[in-house]
């Protein structure tokens, strides 16, 4: 088809209006020549571990310690790779009958598509219908083609990605609100190259800006002090797996020019932007054609066959790369001048970086709309900071960590109010009103009908005038209750436990005399009443709900704390301690690692117990403090010593050890807990475990060290640490293996659990 001419959406191809692309398209080209994409799950090495090891009946525990063994990077790697690299994982296959045969029919499935979906992007635009093209089929409501996006590319059809950036929305909006105090403002015209900005971003006050936001993007642009957009863009470039590992030469050539070198003359002008680094694609292109003499799309094919990782092609391209092929008409490197070691060598590190090579192009993109972000968070952080969190209201989460920042910059975020409030949140003098959207059960039509009355008669007076003037549409109890219980009807002056008593008996009266005067039953004598106070419903006095309550009651309807946060009152407890807040082992690059044993404190949201497959009890715990929440886990033994301090709405400091997967959400393996008020000298309080602890050495007696029983005792003694003596006794080798741990009833009891009692002894 001919080129396509899109229409113009401010280049803002968010999610809620890419169907509006998609109708122009489809109306454009016709609903018959456009479809989406299919794509296909495939089983990496790690999924079909745990999949296989679900079909063979392998408990969660005994799956997730031999997909652990598979090392994480590079993604794409496969079981037999990952035994060649990994030698506990080889030697769990070869010493475990079990194991062998779980990965041996993981390495069979490894691979093989695993489910359908449709490409979150991908659209094909054909001249003739699509079905004349390719097989389609439909995935819900959508009709997509039967082909991945590599076929499709193999057929010549012309495949276009329509992708939806949030942050597009959210720089749009920002500038909306900037214009309310600056008219003349554009983002598109801000200068790019403010000191300001660049300035921020090397103090690492990332938080908030596109792509920069993870612990470990934040610790590059700290080293990296960038100062100009080609800087941001090598840095959505470079922390990725594979070109991570030349951040450091990169920053350490940066700011210091005089150690960048080159293998050859020729590579400067590709090399010389990114102080000797091969960072994006674009460049290993040019060194093929200024290096080797190939046109633009040989060099572009030898590109993709090295990053789809062809090693008959990658074989085969070295001899033409050096040498030259007078066929295709390409010179090769020793033709132009390069000595054969340094060709061979050159060609050595594009083959090992092209398979992580970025499109400049698209890390551009990305690095603009980073500055675009970061330059409104420095000059209109008020502005920035509502948009940003308009654009997550369904995330409590989110808006959570967003207030916290709010804090952090010194801009007070007030509370949700009938009287000033929208359904998003807006700029108010020198602060942040909180949106009525983020509150549960409240319609956004409702806010905007409360809007335009406020606009029409002026600000409501009282619950009564509000429920009198907004009628019975879309307003119901549930609303009016939420409202209550979030602060929003504050403003009236009342406790909220006063208009929590009343809400219900009022709407009821407010609606019964409305009836009543449209059914025109108003007699004489109603109609002479001069009694303005008749039939209204009196607020009585009561003493306000206490302060735990009133957060509880946030909560409830926002998902977050508005007015405080239960942590507030410990803070100073934890200042000389090593808590970390949750929020940072949420983030995807937090830079903590498995099994890495760790604190943190916050309060308590629920506890569920379960009884396990050994009928010993277990608890799910999720604590929160003021960046996020968690899931724990307290096994028997944690439960038998703390369980105590592991009560809802209790605040106490977890250490335990953090479970990182990745099929989940970190979650913490509780160790011991302590209330914080035990911290309230600033220091942490000695350990008095509930169990006194037992004198002796422990011998315990395992059928050997091979398969999944030693890692679980080795695990369970390492939840105890100390100084008394425990003896291993491998039965197949008579082998024996001495520890420490300290020696508890409940450790003595799991021990009991997973060995039997007469392989568990103390003397």
């Amino acid at each position: 088809p001919e080129r396509v001419s899109m229409p113009d959406f401010d280049t803002d191809f968010s999610p809620e209006r890419r169907g509006e692309v998609m109708e122009y398209v489809m109306e454009k080209y016709g609903a018959d020549h456009v479809a989406q994409i299919v794509t296909f799950g495939t089983m990496a090495a790690r999924g079909a571990i745990r999949d296989v090891g679900r079909a063979l009946n392998f408990s969660y525990a005994e799956t997730d310690v031999v997909a652990k063994l598979v090392p994480t990077m590079p993604l794409h790697l496969t079981l037999a790779e990952a035994m060649k690299i990994s030698p506990k994982l080889k030697e769990m296959y070869d010493g475990d009958q079990r194991v062998k045969t779980l990965i041996d029919t993981a390495m069979r499935l490894e691979g093989m598509p695993r489910n359908t979906s449709t490409h979150a992007a991908g659209v094909v635009i054909t001249a003739q219908p699509v079905n004349t093209y390719v097989p389609l089929s439909r995935n819900d409501d959508t009709v997509v083609t039967q082909y991945t996006m590599t076929t499709i590319e193999e057929l010549g059809l012309l495949k276009m990605d329509f992708l939806g950036l949030r942050n597009l929305s959210v720089i749009q909006d920002a500038e909306a609100l900037a214009q309310q105090e600056d008219p003349d403002f554009q983002i598109a015209k801000a200068p790019d190259n403010d000191p300001e900005t660049f300035a921020m971003l090397a103090e690492g006050k990332t938080q908030g800006v596109f792509q920069m936001e993870s612990t470990g993007m934040t610790g590059v642009c700290v080293s990296m002090k960038p100062t100009s957009i080609e800087d941001l863009t090598a840095i959505v470039a470079l922390y990725r797996p594979g070109p991570m590992e030349s951040i450091p030469k990169f920053v350490e050539n940066k700011f210091n020019p005089g150690k960048v070198t080159y293998k050859t003359p020729l590579l400067e002008p590709i090399l010389k932007v990114t102080y000797g680094c091969i960072v994006y694609q674009e460049q290993v292109i040019e060194i093929f054609r200024t290096l080797g003499g190939y046109s633009m799309g040989q060099a572009d094919n030898i590109r993709r066959a090295i990053s789809k990782k062809k090693q008959k092609i990658i074989d085969a391209e070295r001899k033409t790369f050096v040498y030259g092929d007078r066929e295709q008409k390409i010179d090769g490197c020793i033709a132009r001048g390069v000595p054969e070691a340094v060709a061979q060598s050159i060609y050595d590190e594009i083959v090992d970086f092209a398979n992580y090579a970025f499109n400049k192009a698209h890390a551009v993109c990305y690095a603009v709309v980073a500055y675009q972000t970061a330059y409104l968070k420095c000059h209109y952080p008020r502005q920035y900071m509502a948009a940003l969190m308009t654009s997550v209201l369904d995330s409590a989460t989110k808006i959570s960590g967003y207030i916290a920042e709010c804090r952090e910059l010194g801009i007070p975020v007030l509370p949700p109010d009938i009287n000033h409030s929208e359904d998003y949140f807006t700029v108010e003098g020198d602060a942040i009103r909180f949106g009525l959207g983020a509150v549960k059960n409240v319609g956004r039509g409702l806010i905007r009908s409360m809007a335009a009355k406020r606009a029409e008669g002026g600000a409501f007076r009282s619950l009564e005038d509000f429920l009198e003037r907004m009628g019975e549409g879309e307003l119901n109890k549930r609303a009016v209750e939420n409202f209550i219980k979030c602060g929003a009807m504050d403003c009236f002056g009342y406790h909220r436990s006063e208009l929590l008593a009343v809400y219900d008996q009022m709407m009821d009266s407010v609606s019964a005399s409305r009836k009543k005067n449209l059914e025109g039953q108003m007699g004489l004598f109603a109609m002479l009443d001069e009694d303005d106070e008749a039939g209204k419903v009196p607020i009585p006095k009561l003493k306000e709900l206490d302060r735990g309550e009133l957060l509880s009651m946030e909560k409830e309807t926002t998902g977050i704390y508005i007015s405080g946060h239960p942590m507030d009152d410990y803070r100073p407890y934890l200042r000389n301690t090593h808590v970390v807040h949750i929020g940072s082992l949420m983030e995807e690059d937090n830079g903590f690692q498995d099994d890495q044993i760790i604190s943190v404190a916050g309060i308590v949201q629920t506890v569920k117990m379960k009884t396990t497959r050994n009928n010993s009890m277990m608890a799910y715990v999720t604590v929160e403090d003021d960046t996020a929440s968690i899931e724990m886990l307290a096994f028997s033994n944690v439960l038998d010593q703390y369980g105590g301090y592991l009560r809802e709405n209790s605040a106490v400091v977890i250490t335990g050890r953090l479970s990182l997967r990745d099929d989940k959400e970190p979650q913490i393996v509780i160790n011991r807990a302590r209330p914080i008020s035990d911290y309230a000298d600033g220091s942490a309080p000695p350990e008095q475990p509930q169990n006194v602890n037992k004198s002796g050495t422990l011998y315990l007696r395992l059928p050997g060290e091979e398969g999944m029983l030693y890692p679980k005792i080795r695990c369970i003694l390492n939840m105890f640490p100390g100084e008394s003596k425990a003896v291993l006794f491998f039965a197949d080798t008579g082998r024996r293996r001495g520890t420490q741990c300290c020696i508890r009833e409940s450790m003595l009891s799991e021990l009991k659990n997973v060995l039997g009692e007469a392989n568990v002894v103390l003397k």
